[in-house]
């Protein structure tokens, strides 16, 4: 595949699919580097833990290596990556319960990380956003990550989430109207 002029061959995803299947451990790397933030912020929504979300993508990755040569073409990788990890989060989620420690035991404890406070002066606005997001219903969390956080059309989605163009319309229509509902009853207007 060479370009105009001797311009360098740059890999499709589709061919790093294919390099994969074949035992190319650069490959698995190079689509990890493309698209694995965006998997991750879609398995995030999905079940709303972070370390759950880190696990499942690293299962999404070895799904990928075990499974690369099944993939067809048929949709971007992107979307096959999304639909993998779908599964491998359904799957987890399944046999993994949260264990939780009581508020009163963890209050003396520093946080590791910046406390809300601190998050909230920082970015404002996004905290508003992403709080009103999080007490959205899975369905209309995971259809907002799909199409505005990993920035898949509506028919990748509808795919990625193996239901009609459709569903995924008025999913979307219902998540504005509840994202909107939500943000005005505390006050944010833009």
């Amino acid at each position: 595949m060479d370009g105009p002029a001797g311009a360098a061959c740059v890999d499709t995803d589709a061919d790093l699919v294919r390099r994969v299947a074949a035992g190319d451990r650069t490959a698995l790397a190079a689509l990890y580097e493309q698209h694995g933030q965006a998997i991750l912020a879609q398995i995030v929504l999905a079940v709303g833990d972070r370390t759950l979300a880190e696990e499942v993508l690293q299962d999404t990755m070895l799904a990928l290596w075990r499974s690369a040569a099944s993939f067809r073409g048929e949709a971007k990788v992107r979307t096959w990556l999304i639909a993998i990890a779908r599964r491998q989060a359904r799957d987890r989620m399944r046999r993994h319960r949260v264990n939780t420690v009581a508020d009163d035991i963890l209050s003396g404890w520093p946080a590791a990380e910046p406390g809300p406070e601190e998050l909230t002066l920082e970015r404002a606005e996004a905290a508003v956003v992403a709080e009103a997001i999080a007490g959205l219903s899975t369905r209309y969390r995971e259809i907002l990550g799909l199409v505005y956080g990993a920035s898949l059309s509506l028919a990748e989605a509808a795919e990625a989430l193996q239901v009609p163009l459709g569903t995924v319309k008025s999913r979307l229509a219902g998540a504005r109207a509840a994202l909107a509902s939500s943000l005005s009853t505390k006050g944010y207007t833009r």
